[in-house]
């Protein structure tokens, strides 16, 4: 027996999973993406300065996020809706375990999340031009 159980075993996962790559016509490309779940802050917290030092407005499109740099723009998707906008990270957080992004009034209403306070969302880190 030329192959055992692991070597067939291996066959079969790497045909499958090529066989996807064909069936779906998945893009291979560098993508600095993540997908956890997001959190808003609104008015309570307009007024105060942020990590960047500037003034938070919760009608703009900007965000916390604990490790990216400021000033760094992020395209973020709904999960749920599918809707998308680009925010700019300018104060850092959410510091509540399990969430990977704090989005501005406006930007949690453009997404539709407004009601439900959290929502799970695709974060993809946008290259600068």
């Amino acid at each position: 027996m030329p192959f055992g159980i692991n070597n067939k075993r291996a066959i079969f996962v790497f045909i499958l999973g090529l066989g996807m790559v064909l069936f779906f016509g998945v893009e291979i490309h560098d993508c600095y993406c993540f997908v956890g779940t997001a959190s808003w802050y609104g008015k309570r917290f307009g007024g105060r300065k942020t990590a960047s030092g500037e003034i938070f407005d919760p009608e703009k499109l900007t965000a916390a996020h604990r490790r990216l740099p400021i000033g760094t723009k992020v395209k973020v998707t709904n999960l749920k809706n599918n809707r998308q906008i680009i925010v700019e990270i300018n104060d850092r957080g959410p510091y509540i375990p399990g969430r990977i992004i704090d989005l501005s009034r406006k930007a949690a209403r453009d997404l539709d999340m407004l009601k439900d306070g959290l929502s799970r969302v695709h974060l993809e880190i946008m290259q600068p031009d």
